[in-house]
């Protein structure tokens, strides 16, 4: 194993390394809570990766999130990483794709190729197909139920779907989950109330940056951070203990 692993052989052992190095992980959404999730599973040892957003990076992305840097503002965020990853390890295989995970675009992947799926994306939609796909595969995925409007980092907890409350995004998803007959699915979630944004300020951006959601939610530079980061330990434990 090459020297920049050590320390976390020691934790895992050599066997445990292994089993990162052979694995192949796919992270949709590299955003402010997926870049964290790359950037762990690559210092972990993960051997190959796939990430998948259609985004660029833009300004307001500098608060929060692990690729954004002035120099890096109008690039395409999966090239950003990409040149991030194979910085940290160049032997690791990485796969870029420049697309948003939808249902018109789900058939462009083959969930069987794939040891753990990471579901950082924002839509419900999205998210949904992303477990129907993993579940039709029989691969594991975990799923982050959001972010934003949160200041408390220490609030997340990793459980199953089912056994969340509080969270807006659980309970549409446990709703929508539960008519598909879909009963598990590993998630982090916080049940922190989030906070609403000034008004005035949230109607001026969504009109600069001429969006069509219903609304942009506010980050900080932590939170996401930190939920990203227990997703990838639960990715890397679970890879490790199989």
């Amino acid at each position: 194993m090459k020297e920049q692993f050590i320390r976390t052989e020691l934790i895992y052992g050599e066997e445990g390394l292994k089993k990162l190095n052979n694995a192949r992980v796919a992270v949709f959404g590299v955003g402010g809570v997926g870049g964290y999730v790359v950037e762990a599973l690559v210092r972990s040892g993960v051997g190959a990766i796939d990430i998948i957003d259609n985004d660029t990076v833009a300004e307001s992305n500098l608060n929060r999130q692990i690729i954004a840097t002035h120099s890096t503002v109008g690039k395409y965020k999966v090239d950003v990483l990409k040149d991030r990853i194979l910085d940290i390890n160049p032997d690791i295989k990485v796969n870029a794709y420049k697309t948003f995970f939808l249902p018109e675009t789900e058939d462009e992947f083959d969930f069987t190729l794939y040891d753990y799926v990471v579901d950082a994306i924002d839509t419900v939609s999205g998210k949904l197909s992303l477990v129907m796909k993993a579940n039709a595969a029989d691969t594991p995925i975990i799923s982050a139920m959001g972010a934003g409007n949160k200041t408390d980092p220490s609030g997340f907890m990793v459980a199953d779907i089912s056994q969340t409350s509080v969270c807006p995004l659980c309970r549409v998803m446990r709703k929508e989950l539960g008519k598909r007959g879909v009963k598990k699915l590993k998630v982090v979630y916080s049940k922190e109330k989030p906070v609403s944004p000034d008004k005035e300020l949230l109607s001026a951006l969504m009109e600069k940056e001429e969006t069509t959601k219903r609304s942009i939610p506010g980050s900080t530079a932590f939170v996401p951070a930190v939920c990203g980061l227990i997703i990838a330990g639960e990715v890397v434990n679970d890879i490790v203990r199989k």
